[in-house]
């Protein structure tokens, strides 16, 4: 039988315990920890001798204290120490948090990644929190968002339903960024809010007008099912890696498929696809067992 005394201990332990693994799940993890999460492949229909080094970052989120501008300033310094021949921006730079003491502007977070520096250069796409938190384009349903203005006001080239064509070392490939798949919410259905997105993958990849390989830029995973085997690699967020991992799989992930796209390399049918476990935090400051991380790709 358990005396008062056992009992208190154990409780003692417990709380002792559920503070130690808060803190870590609120404080350390989010707030300290960075990965560099690798990954080198040679998808189908490569260009033999084409080397391309990707550097990824994913869903910011930007806030105080959780991601100041001097911190994204700072994974963006690290990110340039990481030999990348293109930067790529995959979405989420707004905040999707109201545990906040401070929204970060889009003038600080867009002068943080001015830093970027890639021989290629850095490359975007929106995400969906980029355009929810824009109430002017929600009310016009489209147009330019104050996502689209900042990042391209420093520089860096942000596509939306666009393909450009880059090349290096002789050989070319393409570089293709989706418009967001939830971009509009319309009121509600059966006390749901409507969501619409503004994507439109076969006019991005009717813009590729030769053989070079394609990597294809989309804030959610869920396009992946309908992408086709032309494009060599589609990178994505959203899901956080589902901000809580337990044992490589996540309970819940913002995403029609659940844990299938939730984080890491996926192939299906011979197609590729890479989903960041992101950097910020999305609805609660929370993350465990799926850390910050910058993701660097080598292809070919």
């Amino acid at each position: 039988m358990i005396t008062r005394r056992g009992f208190l201990k154990f409780i003692g332990g417990s709380v002792a315990g559920a503070m130690a693994l808060g803190g870590y799940a609120f404080a350390f993890e989010p707030l300290v920890r960075l990965n560099v999460t690798r990954y080198k492949l040679t998808p189908p229909g490569w260009t033999p001798g084409l080397k391309l080094r990707v550097v990824a970052l994913a869903d910011i989120h930007a806030c105080e204290p959780w991601m100041s501008a001097s911190r994204i300033a700072s994974i963006c310094a690290q990110a340039n120490t990481l030999g990348g021949d293109v930067t790529v921006l995959l979405g989420d730079y707004a905040s999707g948090m109201n545990l906040v003491t401070r929204y970060v502007h889009s003038s600080e977070w867009s002068k943080a990644f001015a830093t970027l520096t890639a021989p290629l250069g850095v490359h975007a796409v929106l995400g969906n929190h980029d355009w929810w938190e824009d109430k002017a384009a929600q009310k016009v349903g489209g147009g330019d968002t104050f996502a689209h203005r900042a990042l391209r006001d420093v520089g860096i080239s942000v596509h939306g339903n666009q393909a450009v064509r880059l090349e290096k070392d002789g050989h070319g490939f393409w570089i293709a960024g989706l418009e967001d798949q939830l971009a509009l919410l319309s009121g509600r259905k059966w006390g749901r809010k409507r969501i619409t997105g503004l994507d439109d993958l076969d006019g991005t990849l009717a813009q590729v007008n030769d053989d070079a390989p394609v990597i294809l830029l989309a804030h959610e995973p869920d396009i992946f099912p309908k992408v086709p085997k032309r494009v060599s690699l589609t990178l994505s967020g959203h899901t956080h890696g589902g901000q809580v991992r337990l044992f490589g799989h996540s309970p819940v992930v913002p995403s029609r498929f659940g844990d299938r796209y939730a984080y890491g390399h996926v192939v299906e049918d011979d197609r590729n696809i890479i989903v960041s476990g992101g950097l910020g935090c999305s609805i609660a400051p929370i993350r465990f067992g799926s850390p910050p991380e910058i993701v660097v790709i080598d292809l070919g």
